[in-house]
């Protein structure tokens, strides 16, 4: 069995994929971190805490939570505790 070497030589990386393939997984890594918006019930708490010490400092409070970004905590405040629930 022959194995390219070039295939060897370049990893799978955004520079060579094509638009439309890069489309498509950018697309589906969005999917997927909105669907993972399940915290533990440390992590609530923790959000909780260091949200009534810095308010809306999303960026502050994810430092605290490894593995979280600010837009992950932002979209879990905002469902839980949106005011838009309202009729």
């Amino acid at each position: 069995m022959l194995i390219s070497i070039l295939s060897l030589s370049y990893p799978f990386t955004a520079e060579n994929m094509s638009d439309s393939t890069y489309a498509t997984t950018a697309n589906n890594d969005q999917k997927k971190r909105e669907t993972e918006l399940e915290f533990s019930p440390e992590e609530e708490d923790i959000i909780a805490k260091m949200f009534r010490l810095v308010g809306k400092r999303w960026h502050l409070i994810a430092g605290r939570i490894p593995g979280r970004t600010a837009e992950d905590i932002e979209k879990y405040w905002n469902s839980k505790f949106s005011s838009s629930t309202a009729c």
